[in-house]
């Protein structure tokens, strides 16, 4: 795997990173980041992810790379920061 394809995909989860964070619903802290930056900064993130990713492939292909990559790791982000909770009503 190429070395852009590597970081598009990192920059693919940071941008879901900081956006899930902004969420008001989101279980990793108790407070929020502030929305419009991180959404400005989520925003900039999925850019640059496509822009490694076209980098190596066609655009419609780096597009849809970058969406499956956004829809794995915005899944992964809400299941991970659920889980603690289920796991403590359990015990």
């Amino acid at each position: 795997m190429e070395m852009s394809t590597l970081i598009g995909l990192a920059l693919a989860f940071a941008a879901c990173l900081v956006t899930y964070l902004a969420s008001p619903n989101q279980r990793w802290r108790e407070v929020p980041v502030p929305p419009l930056p991180a959404r400005a900064g989520g925003l900039g993130l999925c850019v640059a992810a496509w822009l490694c990713l076209a980098h190596s492939r066609q655009p419609l292909t780096a597009t849809l790379v970058l969406y499956t990559a956004l829809m794995v790791s915005c899944v992964a982000l809400a299941c991970s920061g659920a889980l603690p909770g289920l796991l403590k009503k359990k015990r």
